[in-house]
């Protein structure tokens, strides 16, 4: 059973992407913390040493995967994120976070022409990851949200482009999710006018 929360919650004037997975492979209870797209921290726990206990279910693992979701919302709202995060980059949990990335490579010109234009790239402990799908899912206040899908090339990168106008961009955002074999990462990239 896969599953996962996904929260955007504010502080002061920053507005925190709060994603939590059960990585099966690994055995890991991951959340990540996002700003404008970036990963700024995450936490990890492991239920290795549970998962072979028989009364080990799929709903007591969401329970310890929602308990740790709350713990990081919880701490953002009183201003001590960084007491969440993980400080143990031991080499047994950098082996086991095998973690992909997706980066926004033209963020600073997309639009042009009447196309809203994204370069994407995945990698994963750096190398380029060819054959990743990336599902796009752009949204915009006051209208309906537009879906697409893209598979990185040879270099990890991948292009999407979206007929719109450029007065439609403020305040919309591209949640992309992207995915390779049994692994899966997912960003949130707010779109703003960058003024000249």
């Amino acid at each position: 059973m896969i599953f996962g929360f996904n929260t955007d919650i504010k502080h002061a004037d920053t507005v925190y992407h709060v994603q939590s997975e059960a990585r099966e492979n690994e055995r890991l209870l991951q959340t990540q913390v996002f700003v404008r797209g970036h990963c700024i921290g995450k936490r990890a726990t492991s239920y290795a040493d549970k998962a072979a206990e028989s009364d080990f279910t799929d709903q007591r693992k969401e329970h310890m995967l929602r308990d740790q979701h709350r713990l990081v919302l919880d701490a953002i709202r009183d201003g001590r994120l960084d007491t969440v995060f993980d400080k143990r980059d031991t080499p047994e949990l950098l082996a086991a976070i095998k973690e992909m990335d997706v980066e926004w490579l033209n963020a600073g010109s997309v639009h042009s022409g009447g196309h809203l234009q994204m370069r994407l790239r995945v990698t994963e402990g750096g190398a380029a990851i060819e054959g990743a799908r990336l599902i796009l899912r752009f949204a915009r206040p006051g209208a309906d949200p537009f879906y697409t899908q893209v598979t990185t090339g040879p270099n990890g990168e991948a292009e999407m482009r979206i007929d719109v106008e450029e007065s439609a961009l403020p305040d919309s955002m591209v949640l992309v999710q992207a995915s390779y074999t049994d692994r899966r990462a997912t960003r949130k990239f707010q779109l703003r006018k960058v003024e000249s």
